[in-house]
């Protein structure tokens, strides 16, 4: 399964919930190039699907895992929670039930 055959997996998931009203591939950090997976605005949350953590791909080398953590944290810098999954917690439904959870305690 492709990274953006997770995200439209984990899409359906939360549209399946109700949880409508996020947005996709948003731009938290001004002045960046860096795009969040998802992002529920109103409650300051970003979400990261990073399908590829058990393979060599981007989220799994040095290069990768350092850019992961720079973005992380300069959102968290600017107030953001930022939640990030592999692809089995999006199949097993484990990351939906996380993000519904943050929703509710937001």
């Amino acid at each position: 399964m492709s990274k953006s055959d997770l995200e439209d997996a984990f899409a359906f998931q939360l549209d399946a919930l109700g949880l409508t009203d996020y947005i996709r591939q948003y731009r938290a950090i001004k002045g960046r190039k860096f795009a969040f997976d998802f992002c529920f605005p109103d409650a300051w949350l970003l979400i990261e699907i990073n399908g590829g953590t058990y393979t060599v791909g981007a989220h799994s080398t040095g290069k990768g895992i350092a850019r992961d953590y720079e973005k992380s944290n300069l959102a968290q810098l600017q107030g953001w929670r930022c939640l990030s999954f592999d692809g089995k917690a999006v199949k097993s439904g484990e990351a939906v039930e996380v993000v519904r959870k943050a929703l509710e305690d937001k």
